[in-house]
C-alpha cells in the first residue's frame, strides 16, 4: 500500500502587521512621554485648535438651512450620548450639590453665549468670528474685578483697553457700518466671560462629574422648547453633519483638557490662537472668505493683549508676598 506523503505543518510568520504595529505604538508612546509637558500640550492644544475649525465650518454650512437653536439642540443630544454612561453610573450622587442655582445660572448664561456666538460664525466671516470670540478674556478680566472683588493693576487694565481697541478696529462701529451680528458676536464673548466666572465659583464647591451633568441636562433642557418652536426637518445629511460637530465639540474639549494636564497655562494658551489661523483658513478654502485689513490689525491688537494678561495671570507669587496690583 503506497504510503500517503507526510504534510509538514505550516509556520506562519510571527511577524504579523499587528506585531509591528505594537511596536512601533510602543516606541512612539516612549518618544511622547520623553517630550517636556509644554510640549505635549502645545500639540494637544494645536490639535484642539484644528477640530475647533471642523467644527466651526460645519456650523457655517448647517447655519444656512437650519435654525442655530435646533443645530445646537442636536449638538448636545450628541453630547448626552457620550456623558450618558457616566452619569449612569454616578447616578444618584454626581447630581447631590449645594449650589444648584449656581448650576442653573451657569446654563443659562451658556446658552445664550453659544447661540449668540453661533449666530455671529454663521452670517460672519470665519475669521472675524473667532478674532472677536477671543474678547472673552478681557471681559473676564472685568468681571473678575466687579463680581469677585480679584485686583487687577494698571498693566492689566492697559492691556484690556488695547483689546479693545483691537475689537473696534475690527466691528468699525459707525452709523454706515453698523454689523449686528459682531455685536453678537461681541455679547458672546461677555456670556462666555460669565460661564468662566460662575465655573470659577463653582469648581471649588462641586466636582467635575457633577459640574458635567447638570450642564449636559440643563442645556437640553433649556434648548429643547425653542428647537420645537423653530423646527425644520433635517435631511439625512444634515443630520451626520450635527452628528460630526457633537463628534468634533467632544474631540474639543477632551484635547483642551489634555492640553492644559500636560503643559503650564502661560505655555499653553498662547497656542489656542492657531483656531483664528486655522478659521481663517478654512474661511479662504471653503467659504471664500479673505480678511480685511482691518480684521488683521484689530486680531494682532487682541490676541497680543490677550496673550499679556495670560502672562500676568500666570505669575505665581512666593509664599509672604502681598498679593500683585498688575
Amino acid at each position: 500500500m503506497a504510503l500517503r506523503p507526510q504534510l509538514k505543518p505550516m509556520s506562519l510568520p510571527t511577524d504579523t502587521l499587528s506585531d509591528r504595529f505594537s511596536a512601533r505604538l510602543v516606541v512612539f508612546r516612549a518618544a511622547w512621554s520623553d517630550l517636556p509637558g509644554n510640549v505635549r500640550g502645545s500639540v494637544w492644544m494645536v490639535l484642539c485648535s484644528i477640530a475647533f475649525a471642523v467644527m466651526a465650518t460645519c456650523i457655517k454650512l448647517l447655519g444656512r438651512d437650519l435654525p442655530v437653536i435646533e443645530i445646537l439642540f442636536f449638538r448636545q443630544m450628541f453630547v448626552i450620548v457620550v456623558v450618558s454612561p457616566a452619569i449612569c453610573r454616578g447616578f444618584p450622587s454626581i447630581f447631590r450639590t449645594t449650589r444648584l442655582p449656581l448650576h442653573v445660572l451657569r446654563a443659562l448664561l451658556a446658552v445664550v453665549a453659544m447661540v449668540t456666538g453661533f449666530t455671529a460664525l454663521v452670517h460672519l466671516p470665519l475669521a472675524e468670528a473667532t478674532a472677536i470670540s477671543f474678547a472673552r478674556t478681557l471681559f473676564t478680566t472685568m468681571l473678575a474685578v466687579v463680581i469677585l472683588k480679584e485686583i487687577v493693576g494698571w498693566r492689566r487694565w492697559s492691556a484690556t483697553l488695547v483689546g479693545f481697541v483691537g475689537i473696534l478696529i475690527i466691528v468699525r462701529p459707525s452709523p454706515e457700518h453698523f454689523n449686528e451680528y459682531a455685536l453678537l458676536s461681541l455679547i458672546s464673548a461677555c456670556f462666555v466671560a460669565g460661564v468662566q466666572i460662575v465655573l470659577r465659583t463653582v469648581s471649588r464647591l462641586d466636582r467635575p462629574a457633577t459640574i458635567i451633568a447638570y450642564q449636559s441636562v440643563f442645556l437640553s433642557i433649556l434648548l429643547a422648547g425653542p428647537t420645537v418652536y423653530l423646527w425644520v426637518t433635517p435631511t439625512w445629511e444634515q443630520l451626520a453633519f450635527m452628528a460630526a460637530i457633537g463628534c468634533v465639540m467632544s474631540v474639543v474639549q477632551w484635547t483642551m483638557i489634555k492640553a492644559y494636564a500636560a503643559g503650564e497655562a502661560s505655555a499653553i494658551a498662547p497656542m489656542e490662537y492657531g483656531r483664528l489661523l486655522f478659521a481663517t483658513a478654512a474661511g479662504i478654502l471653503i467659504f471664500a472668505e479673505i480678511p480685511t485689513v482691518y480684521t488683521l490689525i484689530g486680531s494682532a491688537l487682541v490676541i497680543a493683549s490677550t496673550l499679556y494678561t495670560v502672562h500676568r495671570n500666570s505669575i505665581r507669587l512666593k509664599p509672604g508676598d502681598p498679593p500683585a496690583t498688575t
